[in-house]
């Protein structure tokens, strides 16, 4: 089992940052998830319908339509890639994409925001 960690940097506005990252949970400011979840600057999206990479088609839309300029997909303890059809879907929109395990999309994603990037985090938690 790995050790929680505290994912918060120094100097940014920590509004809808990642702030831990823990077996099945989720730390965004000062309130914790258990489901998969989309997170930007603005918004948090609860209860995000994905549980599995095979299920990204179903709620990608929801994703692109925050409008981001690059989307961190974190797909639970280990990277698993979208089919070719659902990159080429992100890619035909102009959005960058970025296909992690959870652990670094969220350390990914606090850095771009600390960037003041328009950055989307979704994060696919499996046990939710």
């Amino acid at each position: 089992m790995i050790p929680a960690m505290k994912m918060t940097l120094d100097g940014i506005d920590e509004h809808n940052l990642v702030t831990r990252l823990d077996s099945g949970v989720v730390g965004i400011g000062d309130r914790e998830y258990r489901s998969s979840v989309v997170v930007c600057a603005s918004a948090v999206i609860e209860d995000w319908p994905v549980r599995q990479v095979s299920e990204l088609a179903a709620g990608l839309e929801a994703v692109l339509a925050l409008r981001p300029d690059i989307l961190v997909l974190g797909t639970g303890e280990v990277q698993d890639f979208p089919p070719p059809e659902l990159l080429a879907r992100v890619a035909g929109r102009r959005v960058g994409l970025e296909v992690m395990d959870n652990r670094a999309a969220c350390r990914t994603y606090n850095v771009l925001r600390a960037e003041s990037r328009n950055v989307v985090l979704a994060l696919i938690q499996p046990s939710g």
